[in-house]
């Protein structure tokens, strides 16, 4: 639950900031109900949401089942490495550095005029240990060292898209190679009707991962409408009960798919190739209304 409306912030009439960035036009809109909440949008797409007084709210249900990942990727509060690749408003770094303190973490975000505005409205807690790479992200995980991470977390969006070269079995490869061997990645996908590209995401991630799961909304997993999708990866066993408790006792509950389930929803859909890779669909216009 938000904060009841502060009304001192109703009075001062806090302004929206709108700049133009790499991406398009960026635009922070002051949240109503909590002091020092803003949400991120690039051309009228929401993109993040922050609330610089606790990082550790999560706004959104698709940062939310991210969150259950990563508060189940080490024991409570243990330290980690984490690389995001898509930065936004920073919102899961800040999550990670509020709840895991003592992690270091590395930030992929290839528009740098977008770092560069969020960095100034929504500055970093100055004893976050988050370092941002303004890069291409397949080319920055390519910069991470060999075994690194504890926890590899994509959410890469170009004009609400996922970029082909980011949904193939090379550029897991290369999440693997980042990855410690206990490690755990996790990607934020998007799709509708037919399911076509989420379908070849779980089966691109089977062919390189020998544990899997994905958190989505009934609706979308049925193929009724356009929506969000979590996708979890790792080579040991992932903490399915209590990842299909948090899932279920959202505000937006979601399903928990993993083995033979999962499989069968594949419907024999082959790993995605950087040959034969295509950017995932937009969505369509009622998405953002």
């Amino acid at each position: 639950m938000g904060r009841s409306r502060n009304p001192r912030r109703a009075a001062a009439a806090v302004s929206a900031v709108e700049e133009t960035v790499d991406g398009g036009l960026a635009q922070l809109l002051p949240d109503p109900d909590r002091d020092r909440a803003w949400t991120l949008l690039i051309d009228g797409a929401p993109q993040s949401h922050v609330d610089l007084d606790d990082p550790a709210y999560l706004s959104f249900e698709y940062q939310r089942r991210l969150g259950h990942v990563i508060d189940l990727a080490a024991p409570p509060g243990k330290p980690v490495h984490a690389v995001h690749l898509g930065g936004g408003a920073l919102t899961l770094a800040r999550y990670v550095a509020a709840t895991r303190p003592r992690s270091t973490q590395q930030v992929v975000e290839r528009d740098a005029s977008l770092v560069q505005l969020v960095r100034r409205e929504l500055p970093l807690d100055p004893n976050a240990r988050i370092r941002v790479r303004s890069t291409d992200a397949r080319a920055g995980l390519g910069k991470v060292p060999d075994g690194w991470a504890d926890l590899v977390i994509a959410d890469v969006f170009s004009g609400a898209r996922t970029p082909a070269h980011l949904t193939s079995t090379e550029f897991l490869d290369e999440v693997r190679r980042a990855l410690k061997p206990s490690g755990v990645y996790a990607a934020n996908l998007a799709d509708g009707p037919p399911l076509a590209h989420l379908r070849g995401q779980v089966a691109t991630a089977a062919a390189r991962f020998g544990e899997l799961a994905l958190i989505a909304d009934a609706a979308v997993l049925r193929g009724k409408r356009f929506g969000n999708a979590v996708l979890v990866a790792s080579d040991l066993p992932l903490p399915l009960p209590e990842l299909t408790r948090r899932a279920a006792c959202d505000p937006h509950p979601a399903r928990v798919e993993h083995g033979r389930s999962l499989t069968d929803f594949t419907g024999g859909a082959l790993p995605v190739t950087d040959a034969a890779a295509v950017d995932s669909p937009a969505p369509p216009p009622s998405v953002f209304r």
